[in-house]
C-alpha cells in the first residue's frame, strides 16, 4: 500500500512538472529514449558534408534524398542541420544566391543519404563537372564530425577535406602537425576543474571519487583537479583510470566495480570520452545500483532505463555545460515545420509510448479522441530529446555557421579576384580555405561570439544541470546553477534557490560525502596517521582556546582580557576581580583585622594604666608595650591585602608584614632571654649582672629587625613585587593580585621569621618550669607553638590555592598568628588585672631579683 501511494504521488508530481514545463520557459525539459535503442549500446557518431551550390533547392529537396528512417541517436543532429541550413538559405546577407545543403556520412567515402551522387550526377545539367572519387576529390568541402573524437579520428586522418569537430574540445585535435585540416568549434574547458571544486565546496563534498580515461587528456584533468582540490582541502577517495583497450578493461572491471560500490564517497567525478570503456563502466555501475552523484561534462548527458527509482533529487548526474543562449527559432522551427518536406519515419516511436503501464490506444480512446497530431515532429521532439539544444547540438549549429562564413568569404574573394573558372561554390584551394576557416570570428544569430582560434584564453561560463532518471528511460533535466569564472571569487558559483518543486518538499536533501564527521565549533581536527587529510578525528580545544567554525585545524587562543565560554566557541570579556571590601570574605577579614587592632589597643591602654602593678612590672613592661604596638601594626598590615592592588600596596604588603612580624617575634625572643637570664643565672658574676641591669636582652629587637630590613631591601632591589593578573583561577574572571616577584625572597623571609620563632619556642620551653608567681614562659611557649603551627600549615595551603583564595589564606594566617600571640601572652594577664585584682600583689617574701 505504501509503494502504491508513493508511486501515485510520484506520478502526480511528474505530471505537474510536465504541465509546468509546457507553460513556462524551458528551465527543465523531458526526454524519453526509444526502447529499440539498447541502453547498453555505445553512441554512434555522425558526420556531415556541407556543400554550397549556386542554384536554389526545392522545398521538397530532402524528400527525395532522405528516403529512409533516421536512427534515433542521429535525429537531433539531422534536425539541427535542417534548421541551420534552412536559416542560412533564408538569410539574404550570408551566402546570397547560394544554397547550403548537407549530406550525412558515417565513414570515409560512404554517403549514407546518397546525396552526393544525386547532386554530382551527369544527369544534373546545372553542374558542369566534378571528379568525385574516393580520396581524389578536387573540391575543398567542409565536413562536420563528432561528437566523439575517438571515432571521428578515422575521418580526421584519412580524408584530406577540411573538418570541423563539433564535439567537446579536445587538445589532441589541436595538433595541426598530426591533424592539419581539423578545427574545433567547442569552447576550451579552461576552468572546468575549478568549477567542479567550487560546486563541491558549496555542498561541502570533501570526499569524492574520480574516474577518468587512461589517456593524456584524463591525466591532465587529474593534475588540474588535484591541484584545485589541495588548495581547498578536498580529498580524492580513489582514482580509477579506465584503460581504453576493452580486453584490458575486462580483466580489471570487477576491481573498478568493487571500488565504486564499497567506497564511502557519495560523489564521483567522471571525465572522459563517451563511446569508450569509460561509458561501459558507467552503465555497469548504474545497473549495479550504485547510488552516487555523478559530476561530469555535457557529453555525459545520458539517461538510463532502470526499473526502480526514488524521489531523491541529488541521486543523478550533475553536468557542466558551456553556457549558450537559447535558439528560440529552433523551437519554432520544430513546431511549424512541414513534415511533408522532411519525411521522417516516427511512427515506431509514437507507438511505443507505454512508459507508465498504459497504452497510447487507451489514452486516445478515452481522453485524447479530440487530439490530432498535425505536427508529429513536435510531439516526438517533446518526448524524444531536448527541446533546448544540448551543447553538442549547439556546437553543430555553430559549426554550420562557421562553414557558411568561410564559404561566404571564399566566394567574395573569388568575385574580387575574378576567378570564376570554377563553378560558384566550388573551392579547389584548400590552403586558402583552411586559412579562412581557422581565423573565423563571428557572432551567431543568437548573439554569442564564436571564435575558431582556440589559442586565446577564453573565460567560458558554465551552466550546471541535474539529470533525474525515472523508470523506462524518462529523464528530467533541471538547471540548478551557473558558474562564472571571471567574476569575483565570492560570486563565481550561483546555485538556484527555487528547487523545491523538483523534490516535492520544502528543500532538497543534499547528501553528504565526507570521510569523517565534521568537527563542530569548539573542537579541532587531529589528523589520522597514514590517511588523507580529509580523514581526521575531533579533539576538544585546549583551555581558553576557541574554534567558532566547523573543521578548524587549530584553535585560537583568547586574549588575556577575554575568556572562552564553556562550549569554547566564543571569547568573552573577562570581569575584573580582586579581594575587595565589598566581598563577604573581604569584609569579614577587614572587620577581624580592625577588631583585633582595637582589642590590642585596649590591652595596651590597660597595661599602661596598670604599669605599676606587680604582674606588669614582673614581665618587663617596656617589652610588653613594644610587643603590643607591633601586634597592632601586624593586624593593620593585613588590610593592605584587601582592596584593589596597586604598585605601592604590593610593595608595602611584604615589607610591613616582614618588619612588624620580626619586631613582634624578636620581642618575644627578648622576653624569653630575659626570663632565662634572670632565673638560670643563680650566681651571676658582676659582668652578667651588669648586662642584665643594662637591658642587654633588649638589643635583640633592633638587631633582628635590622637583619629583616636588609633582607627586604635586597628583595625590593633585585625582584620587587608587582601587580599581576590571574586568568586561570576563576572561569571568566581576571583576578588582580600582587605577585611576590621573587619566590625565593618570600620564602627566605618566612624562613627567617620561622627561625626566630623556633628560637623563642626553644628557650621558652626550657624555662617553662622556672619558679615565680608571674613567670610568663609557659605563655610564651604556647604562643610560639601557635605561631609556628599557623605558618607551617600556611605553606602547603598557600601553594595549593590560586587567585583570591591565596590572598585570603595569607591574610588569615597573619590574623591567626597575631591573634595567637595576643591571646596566649596578654589575655591571661588582662584576666588577672581586670578580673582577679586580688591576685595581683607580691608574695610575703620578696624576690631577690627585680626587673
Amino acid at each position: 500500500m505504501k509503494k502504491l501511494c508513493a508511486f501515485t504521488i510520484s506520478f502526480l508530481l511528474l505530471k505537474f512538472s510536465l504541465i509546468l514545463c509546457s507553460l513556462t520557459e524551458p528551465l527543465c525539459f523531458w526526454r524519453i529514449k526509444n526502447n529499440i535503442d539498447n541502453d547498453g549500446d555505445l553512441r554512434s557518431d555522425c558526420g556531415f558534408v556541407l556543400l554550397a551550390i549556386d542554384w536554389p533547392i526545392e522545398e521538397d529537396f530532402y524528400n527525395h534524398v532522405l528516403n529512409f528512417r533516421i536512427p534515433t541517436r542521429r535525429y537531433e543532429g539531422v534536425l539541427v542541420m535542417l534548421f541551420a541550413t534552412d536559416e542560412i538559405n533564408k538569410n539574404p546577407y550570408l551566402l546570397p544566391n547560394i544554397s547550403l545543403i548537407f549530406s550525412c556520412i558515417v565513414g570515409l567515402c560512404e554517403d549514407t543519404f546518397g546525396l552526393l551522387d544525386k547532386i554530382y550526377s551527369p544527369q544534373n545539367s546545372n553542374f558542369n563537372f566534378i571528379n568525385y572519387n574516393c580520396g581524389i576529390w578536387a573540391s575543398c568541402d567542409i565536413e562536420l564530425i563528432g561528437p566523439s573524437w575517438m571515432t571521428s579520428l578515422k575521418l580526421a586522418v584519412t580524408s584530406g577535406t577540411l573538418k570541423i569537430f563539433f564535439g567537446p574540445f579536445n587538445p589532441n585535435l589541436s595538433d595541426h602537425d598530426q591533424f592539419p585540416h581539423v578545427y574545433q568549434v567547442a569552447t576550451k574547458d579552461t576552468c572546468l576543474s575549478h568549477g567542479m571544486v567550487s560546486l563541491m565546496l558549496y555542498f561541502r563534498w570533501t570526499w569524492v571519487g574520480l574516474v577518468i580515461s587512461d589517456d593524456d587528456q584524463g591525466i591532465q584533468f587529474l593534475s588540474n583537479l588535484r591541484e584545485e582540490m589541495q588548495r581547498y582541502g578536498i580529498c580524492l577517495a580513489f582514482v580509477n583510470m579506465i584503460p581504453e583497450n576493452m580486453q584490458i578493461y575486462m580483466t580489471k572491471a570487477k576491481i573498478y566495480d568493487k571500488q565504486i560500490m564499497t567506497s564511502s564517497a557519495k560523489v564521483v567525478i567522471i571525465y572522459g570520452e563517451m563511446n569508450s570503456t569509460l561509458e561501459v563502466s558507467f552503465r555497469r555501475w548504474t545497473y549495479l545500483g550504485a547510488q552516487r552523484i555523478w559530476i561530469t561534462t555535457s557529453q555525459w548527458d545520458v539517461i538510463t532505463n532502470k526499473k526502480d527509482f526514488s524521489l531523491d533529487f541529488f541521486h543523478g548526474t550533475v553536468t557542466f555545460e558551456h553556457h549558450h543562449s537559447e535558439i528560440a527559432k529552433f523551437r519554432n522551427f520544430m513546431q511549424t515545420m512541414n513534415t511533408s518536406m522532411y519525411p521522417v519515419d516516427i511512427s515506431q516511436c509514437m507507438l511505443q509510448w507505454n512508459y507508465f503501464n498504459c497504452s497510447i490506444s487507451k489514452r486516445i480512446n478515452s481522453k485524447m479522441d479530440h487530439i490530432t497530431f498535425n505536427n508529429p515532429v513536435e510531439w516526438l521532439a517533446l518526448h524524444k530529446f531536448d527541446m533546448v539544444l544540448r551543447e553538442e547540438g549547439y556546437n553543430l549549429y555553430n559549426a554550420v555557421y562557421a562553414a557558411a562564413h568561410t564559404y561566404h568569404e571564399l566566394i567574395l574573394q573569388q568575385v574580387e579576384s575574378q576567378k570564376m573558372t570554377e563553378p560558384k561554390g566550388v573551392f579547389t584551394d584548400c590552403q586558402q580555405a583552411a586559412s579562412m576557416l581557422k581565423t573565423r570570428v563571428f557572432t551567431n544569430p543568437v548573439g554569442d561570439l564564436v571564435n575558431m582560434n582556440h589559442r586565446e584564453n577564453q573565460c567560458a561560463e558554465y551552466d550546471i544541470f541535474n539529470i533525474w532518471n525515472f523508470p523506462q528511460g524518462l529523464g528530467l533535466k533541471v538547471k540548478i546553477g551557473s558558474y562564472f569564472p571571471c567574476s569575483p571569487q565570492s560570486q563565481q558559483l550561483h546555485i538556484s534557490e527555487d528547487l523545491e518543486w523538483a523534490t516535492g518538499g520544502s528543500s532538497p536533501q543534499v547528501p553528504t560525502s565526507m570521510c569523517s564527521v565534521p568537527c563542530n565549533p569548539g573542537f579541532r581536527k587531529t589528523l589520522q596517521e597514514q590517511t588523507a587529510d580529509c580523514c581526521f578525528d575531533c579533539a576538544q580545544c585546549p583551555e581558553n582556546e576557541v574554534s567558532n567554525e566547523t573543521d578548524m585545524e587549530q584553535c585560537v587562543r583568547c586574549p588575556d582580557n577575554k575568556y572562552a565560554n564553556l562550549q569554547q566557541t566564543h571569547c568573552f570579556q573577562r570581569a575584573v576581580s580582586f579581594l575587595a571590601y565589598e566581598d563577604p570574605l573581604g569584609m569579614a577579614l577587614g572587620c577581624m583585622a580592625l577588631s583585633f587592632s582595637v582589642l590590642t589597643v585596649l590591652i595596651l591602654v590597660t597595661f599602661m594604666k596598670h604599669k605599676n602593678t606587680p604582674i606588669v612590672k614582673a614581665n618587663n613592661c617596656i617589652l610588653s608595650l613594644i610587643l603590643l604596638i607591633s601586634l597592632i601594626f601586624c593586624f593593620l598590615c593585613s588590610l593592605l591585602f584587601i582592596g584593589h592592588p596597586n604598585q605601592a600596596t604590593c610593595i608595602l604588603q611584604q615589607t610591613t608584614f616582614g618588619v612588624f612580624f620580626t619586631v613582634a617575634v624578636s620581642t618575644v625572643l627578648a622576653k624569653t632571654i630575659t626570663v632565662v637570664m634572670a632565673f638560670r643565672l643563680t650566681t651571676p658574676g658582676r659582668r652578667m649582672r651588669g648586662m642584665l641591669a643594662a637591658g642587654a636582652s633588649n638589643l635583640v629587637i633592633p638587631i633582628c629587625t635590622l637583619i629583616q630590613l636588609v633582607l627586604c631591601g635586597t628583595w625590593l632591589v633585585t625582584s620587587p613585587p608587582f601587580i599581576d593578573r590571574d586568568i586561570q583561577s576563576e572561569h571568566g574572571k581576571t583576578i588582580i593580585i600582587c605577585n611576590k616577584g621573587s619566590v625565593v625572597a618570600f620564602h627566605l623571609d618566612l624562613g627567617y621569621l620561622g627561625s626566630l620563632a623556633l628560637g623563642s619556642f626553644t628557650l621558652a620551653f626550657l624555662a617553662r618550669n622556672l619558679p615565680d608567681r608571674f613567670n610568663e614562659t609557659k605563655f610564651l611557649t604556647f604562643s610560639m607553638l601557635v605561631f609556628c603551627s599557623v605558618w607551617i600549615t600556611f605553606l602547603p595551603v598557600y601553594h595549593s590555592t590560586r587567585g583570591k583564595v591565596m590572598v585570603v589564606v595569607e591574610v588569615f594566617s597573619i590574623l591567626a598568628s597575631s591573634a595567637g600571640l595576643l591571646g596566649c601572652i596578654f589575655v591571661p594577664k588582662c584576666y588577672v588585672i581586670l578580673v582577679r585584682p586580688d591576685s595581683n600583689f607580691r608574695q610575703k617574701y620578696k624576690d631577690k631579683l627585680h626587673y
